[in-house]
């Protein structure tokens, strides 16, 4: 039923040229170099340090690593983040598209 439901909001963002990120709730990420990361879409903060930031998504987590980060803005939905940024990982949670 994922699956169909999922593809039923591509094809609803094709048709009325939404964004993909907006259509399939997945995460906007813009970064400057490797300095600062703009994260939108995601569900919340789930553990922040100086060396590891880790957000919930709506398919899992997103975690990024580097040194001395700063969270420098935050809302609902987004998170600004400032320091030496090393890595980005994705962990998904369950099977994908089912």
């Amino acid at each position: 039923m994922k699956r169909w439901s999922r593809r039923l909001r591509q094809l609803a963002g094709g048709v009325l040229d939404l964004p993909q990120d907006v259509v399939l709730e997945v995460p906007r990420i813009t970064m400057i170099g490797h300095l600062q990361m703009y994260i939108e879409n995601h569900r919340g903060v789930l553990h922040f340090s100086e060396h590891e930031l880790r957000l919930l998504l709506t398919n899992g987590q997103m975690i990024v690593s580097g040194e001395q980060l700063v969270i420098r803005a935050i809302l609902p939905e987004e998170v600004l983040l400032e320091g030496r940024i090393g890595g980005v990982k994705f962990l998904e949670t369950g099977p994908q598209g089912s």
